[in-house]
């Protein structure tokens, strides 16, 4: 009988699909009918765009319904692979609303969901997803009803939903995405029976099973993490981005979910993750090394908190999140049993917010959280009651929002940046109410401004009271009270009790409390420049454009910190990169600027998981080589730059496009440069050159092929080169480039044995920074790639050797000089500030002193 389905027939037609339907209701031996239902899909979706005639036809004579009996003659994973294709191209591509009834009536898309079929066969599983979410893509509030029973008017079954969650955690990717296509399908329809049917027991267990799945993805993540810290190796960092995505695309379902606004879901969600992740787990993993599966996980913790607070919207996770901060670590230990991490103890937090000769400093054990407000007379305008000290400093008892301080005050490179993550990301957090914020510590002052003109414009104080006492209004208006509701929120629902101490009563020393670590972090030298900046951005989101809340001791401290960062700068202009030193600096100065100005922070949380390293490993880069020394003199503008854009913050002034350093001087009239013929772009290989100031030498590039040439050494402005040039035959004294490499960094050495050799260092001519496209931003070099060569010229003298010697080294100076005058305008601080100050015109930034070259 099954050849006739292979006969010759008029596709698209209806006699075509009638003789299909015929056969198919014939079966009763199922052996193979895959063409006929591919075919009999291909006329129902031709027909609901074309003809209505084909679905009316359909619908007389209940092919759905063969379809289920053939189904259950089937004995293979053909049929029931061939079907569920089938149903799911025809749900997909029907139209009509008509024809999406029929399909959903009857009962038979239920039958077909809950069929038992064989899921060891992962083609036949994929298939039947597939067709979940078919069927969930045509759903509404008037289709919905077709695939529930209900009871009383309450929905009692949904087959649809109930069946794909079991499948929400399959350990293929692919299907738990599909699985929740289902469920955000189902949940923005917006049905009140079915939205009371997913919150009810024991459907809602699926939510906490959720937040569970992703707590083992976070402890996946530290394992990786802490693998790649002890032993890394080249695929940590895609193994590591691959786990962050997932993380991140299971949290952006969360947001999802919640944004179907279906009551007491974003309740479920927050629960669970505070009860199953954030109390037990982040929390105590800021200070905790054992018996916890994310003992080494402080980083971790602090990118999963960044990550949370950043994409699942929800005010009560993000303010009860901000309340546990207050908390010290003996509160959690109900969640976990891990052990304090010894260490923390000397992480203590000194305030620095008082003058240096003030008599009142609060004293106390070494590793204590110490707060000491100056007096009324400083610039902070602070009552010298307001004197916070907590003299119990055990580790335990340190509140954990005065751990994220004393990790920027005290921590590494990667706990500073990780703490200031997770500051930012609560300052963005537009689900956190003010006081909270001010609580912190980190509410912007633009925003207490802004809050205290409203109340003073509509008469809830006097304007002068609001917008010029130093006392903080939010004791006296009342909205410190969000921090108590929610203190009272998380002892009743939580559990977790909480003695408020003065410190919850002096909402005016947090803000200073980070004021003064923000400027202990500036101060420090053992942390990269990409954390300091993250410091600076965060720095100027808090403060207004000028140095009210700085008071003498900040700022002395700031200028200290400025001065050092300069002198080490100075030390590069006779370092290996003089002539890269400018260019550096003025592509930092305005990717700084940028950076500062953004309304984000310069890096996103993530990258404390990948942090870059400071210097490159001796391990990797070899002892004395440039690059080595590049990336030195990078970090070092990178910070010179951040802390000479805060002095200029901290007095008010807007920050100039460029630095303000001198343009370039004239060339002296007797330089080699001039002398020689060439400009300031530099030789060229094939360009003419004269050799008065020339020595000959030898030189061999190959084994056992040594070539004559002419050496010079010459600098023009801030950029110098080795040239080695033929003489030419017919014009005496003039030769052509063969070879050049750069002056700086060329280390010029005369051989202990062999006094007429002259050994030089090739550094690359630009520095890997300058060409983003060559620069991994991971730090994976291949060495190989930045190795620098040699130069070994031989000449006919010792007498012609030391003089091409002291040619190098005086050119050396030349460059140096000129790079030492161009920048002198900026490593003067005073000079720069009165340069940048708004009533200087323009032009004086380019005012040029006499050339000292």
């Amino acid at each position: 009988m099954w050849f006739s389905f292979w006969r010759s027939r008029d596709r698209f037609t209806l006699d075509h699909l009638r003789y299909l339907t015929d056969q198919l209701a014939k079966v009763q031996i199922v052996n193979e009918v895959n063409k006929a239902l591919r075919s009999i899909a291909e006329l129902i979706t031709y027909g609901d765009q074309h003809d209505p005639s084909f679905f009316e036809f359909f619908m007389e004579k209940q092919v759905v319904a063969e379809f289920v009996r053939v189904l259950k003659l089937s004995r293979t994973v053909s049929i029931p692979l061939q079907l569920l294709q089938t149903v799911s191209i025809m749900i997909q591509n029907l139209r009509s609303e008509h024809a999406i009834y029929y399909m959903f009536s009857n009962e038979h898309m239920n039958y077909l969901i809950t069929y038992s079929f064989d899921f060891h066969n992962e083609e036949l599983l994929s298939y039947y997803i597939s067709f979940l979410r078919a069927i969930s893509g045509k759903l509404n509030k008037n289709t919905i009803s077709l695939l529930v029973k209900t009871r009383n008017d309450e929905v009692v079954s949904f087959p649809l939903y109930v069946e794909a969650i079991r499948f929400a955690f399959h350990e293929e990717n692919m299907i738990r995405t599909a699985v929740r296509t289902v469920t955000l399908n189902v949940y923005h329809v917006g049905d009140e029976c079915v939205n009371r049917y997913i919150t009810s027991v024991p459907h809602t267990d699926y939510f906490s099973n959720l937040v569970s799945f992703f707590r083992n993805q976070c402890m996946d993540l530290n394992r990786l993490v802490s693998e790649t810290l002890k032993n890394p190796c080249p695929d940590s960092t895609s193994t590591i981005i691959a786990a962050v995505d997932e993380i991140e695309d299971n949290l952006y379902y969360f947001s999802d979910v919640i944004s179907a606004g279906i009551p007491d879901v974003a309740r479920l969600i927050t629960d669970s993750i505070l009860m199953l992740l954030i109390f037990p787990l982040l929390l105590p993993s800021l200070r905790v090394v054992d018996a916890n599966d994310m003992q080494s996980g402080v980083v971790t913790s602090l990118y999963l908190l960044c990550c949370i607070l950043r994409i699942v919207k929800i005010k009560d996770l993000a303010n009860t999140i901000v309340v546990a901060l207050f908390y010290p670590l003996e509160t959690f230990t109900r969640f976990s049993r891990g052990k304090v991490n010894g260490y923390i103890s000397e992480f203590g937090l000194t305030s620095i917010s008082q003058e240096p000769d003030d008599d009142n400093i609060a004293k106390g054990n070494a590793g204590c959280l110490t707060v000491n407000v100056p007096n009324s007379s400083s610039s902070s305008g602070f009552d010298p009651e307001s004197v916070m000290s907590e003299d119990n400093c055990s580790s335990s008892n340190l509140a954990l929002r005065e751990v994220l301080l004393s990790y920027v005050t005290k921590g590494d490179d990667v706990l500073v940046w990780g703490s200031l993550s997770v500051l930012a990301t609560l300052l963005q957090t537009k689900e956190l109410d003010e006081s909270m914020l001010d609580r912190l510590g980190i509410l912007p002052q633009r925003k207490q401004h802004k809050k205290q003109l409203l109340q003073a414009l509509v008469g809830e104080a006097s304007g002068e009271d609001q917008l010029f006492s130093s006392e903080n209004s939010l004791m006296r208006d009342g909205s410190g009270c969000e921090l108590d509701v929610y203190l009272e929120k998380i002892k009743e629902q939580y559990g977790l009790s909480f003695l408020p101490s003065d410190f919850l009563m002096s909402p005016r020393v947090p803000r200073f409390q980070v004021l003064d670590a923000l400027v202990s972090l500036f101060c420090r030298s053992n942390i990269s420049a990409e954390t300091l900046w993250d410091g600076g951005w965060l720095l100027r989101q808090l403060l207004p454009y000028s140095e009210a809340e700085f008071n003498s001791h900040h700022l002395e401290l700031l200028q200290v910190s400025y001065k050092n960062s300069a002198t080490a700068l100075v030390k590069e202009v006779r370092g290996f990169w003089p002539d890269l030193l400018i260019t550096v600096l003025c592509n930092e100065w305005r990717k700084c600027k940028k950076a500062m100005e953004s309304s984000y922070p310069p890096k996103e949380p993530k990258c404390i998981l990948f942090p870059s390293q400071m210097l490159s490993s001796e391990e990797d880069i070899p002892e004395g080589s440039s690059f080595a020394a590049g990336e030195k003199m990078h970090e070092l503008v990178k910070v010179f730059v951040v802390l000479h854009q805060l002095q200029i913050f901290t007095l008010g002034r807007p920050l100039p496009e460029k630095p303000l350093i001198y343009p370039p001087g004239d060339l002296p009239a007797n330089s080699r440069a001039q002398t020689s013929g060439l400009d300031v772009s530099g030789p060229k290989p094939g360009t003419e050159v004269s050799l008065v100031n020339a020595v000959p030498c030898r030189i061999a590039f190959e084994r056992g092929k040594e070539r004559h040439f002419c050496f010079l050494a010459i600098s023009a402005g801030t950029s110098g080169w080795l040239v080695l040039a033929e003489e030419l035959p017919m014009k005496k004294l003039y030769g052509v480039i063969r070879v050049a490499a750069p002056l700086a960094g060329c280390n010029p050495r005369i051989d202990d044995k062999h006094p007429r050799w002259l050994h030089l260092r090739i550094r690359p001519s630009s520095l890997p920074v300058l060409d983003p496209a060559k620069f991994n931003p991971n730090r994976k070099l291949k060495t190989k790639a930045f190795v620098d060569g040699r130069w070994t010229l031989a000449f006919r003298d010792e007498e012609s050797c030391k003089s091409a010697l002291s040619m190098i080294l005086e050119e050396i100076n030349f460059l140096s000089d000129e790079v030492h005058r161009r920048l002198k305008p900026l490593l003067n601080l005073e000079t720069a500030l009165d340069l940048s100050g708004p009533e200087e015109d323009s032009s004086s930034h380019s005012t040029t002193p006499p050339n000292s070259v």
